[in-house]
């Protein structure tokens, strides 16, 4: 399973590359994208110390599960705030919105 897990990163990385090239992104929600990899860089050794020190996963370590997920929630609103910030800007025609760059 963890080899699955491994192999998944490369799509995601690839992804990221592309994204990260596309001007009509709005900057802020392609740092949100990467800001996820922060959460799985995070929550890797968090589930490996919840399950060396507790005997159990993540998930039922509430200090721990908590902590890691705070990661995926800003990356979250990043990418929400980016993509809202780029609507706005579209809506008032402003020079500077993703679509015209």
């Amino acid at each position: 399973m963890n080899s699955l897990f491994a192999l998944s990163l490369f799509p995601y990385l690839l992804f990221l590359f592309f994204l990260s090239r596309l001007r009509r992104i709005p900057r802020l929600a392609v740092a949100g994208f990467w800001l996820l990899l922060l959460f799985v860089a995070v929550s890797i050794p968090a589930g490996l110390y919840a399950q060396k020190h507790y005997g159990t996963s993540l998930a039922n370590v509430d200090p721990l599960h908590g902590g890691a997920e705070a990661f995926l929630t800003l990356s979250n609103i990043l990418v929400a705030l980016g993509f809202k910030q780029a609507l706005d800007q579209k809506a008032q025609g402003s020079p500077n919105s993703p679509e015209q760059s």
